[in-house]
């Protein structure tokens, strides 16, 4: 099976084209810069139809991940970089795909949970979820987000393709043992006594395994009568408190410092990104996936988190003994 991922040069990106490689399949990423990887990654501007048109005609599977990391200050620039990135790389995706004499069977978009509202009282699933926008005393950098998130999946509606179906997934976080991923951000600020709730702790935390995110994308790739809006998250979201006690129990360390709010203002202006990827409440499940029987490996976070610091610890000692 040919696989065509058009920003795949990221960290969920590498974990999908190493996880689909390694079975075999014939996987080409699409990105901005040069890269050397088992597999080839082609050249393209994420805006522009060009040469890199030709593998997608022929493909069996398109997924596409573009869109310019949220980790960042949200000046008017990163703002602009930010919708673009997502906007037009969607449409030019669309384009090369109606275009194609062979289009893909099917076409995974990427978007993303944070489009659901900010709330504590039940979880928001593909049915009856809440979207956000309109949280009293919400912040604007909190309104940007989904403002950014309605704009891609609009832009991925909007393209019409014939023979092709199309699922979009609002993806939680990806948790894996990779260096400088989220995961290892967090096991970093547990193994530095730092692991304390953030804010008050009372915020939900939506998350997924990488290896069930694997999994999901196989199975939504193989599953021809799923398509639209799929939430790809854990079924068991987490208040922040009560995932990074889970994260210290799993890694053997029996004190967090917790951050108040406004230490994690300050922090963030140092760190050059937004206290809403940590402060927000996103309480996200996956109905549909549990309505078609996807079974996840790791539902609960006790266990991921056990296997996670037990990988993280194999990684760590096969790079020192390197």
């Amino acid at each position: 099976m040919k696989i065509v991922i058009p920003g795949g040069s990221g960290q969920v990106g590498t974990i999908l084209a190493r996880a689909f490689h390694a079975r075999g399949d014939d996987v080409v990423v699409l990105s901005r810069r040069a890269a050397a990887r088992p597999w080839p990654v082609v050249a393209w501007d994420g805006a522009t139809l060009g040469s890199w048109q030709r593998e997608i005609d022929g493909c069996e599977v398109v997924i596409n991940l573009t869109g310019r990391s949220v980790n960042c200050r949200y000046t008017a620039a990163h703002r602009e970089e930010i919708l673009q990135s997502r906007v037009r790389s969607t449409r030019v995706v669309g384009q090369a795909i109606a275009q194609a004499a062979r289009p893909p069977r099917v076409w995974l978009q990427a978007s993303t949970a944070t489009i659901y509202a900010h709330r504590y009282d039940r979880p928001n699933d593909e049915h009856t979820g809440i979207l956000g926008g309109r949280e009293p005393n919400a912040p604007g950098t909190w309104r940007f987000s989904i403002d950014v998130a309605r704009a891609w999946e609009q832009a991925f509606e909007e393209v019409a393709t014939v023979g092709t179906r199309k699922v979009a997934l609002r993806s939680a976080m990806t948790l894996s043992p990779d260096p400088g991923g989220v995961f290892d951000t967090l096991l970093a600020l547990t193994r530095h006594r730092l692991g304390g709730r953030a804010g008050h702790g009372r915020q939900f935390m939506s998350w997924i395994h990488d290896e069930d995110f694997v999994s999901a994308i196989r199975w939504l790739i193989a599953r021809g009568d799923v398509e639209g809006v799929v939430n790809v998250a854990s079924p068991h979201p987490l208040p922040n408190a009560e995932f990074m006690r889970v994260l210290r129990d799993a890694y053997g360390v029996s004190f967090g410092l917790p951050a108040s709010r406004w230490i994690l203002e300050i922090g963030a202006v140092f760190l050059r990104t937004e206290t809403e990827l940590i402060l927000k409440s996103r309480r996200v499940v996956p109905a549909k996936l549990l309505e078609q029987g996807f079974m996840f490996r790791f539902p609960h976070w006790r266990d991921a988190a056990r296997d996670l610091c037990d990988r993280w610890r194999g990684m760590a000692s096969a790079s020192s003994a390197a």
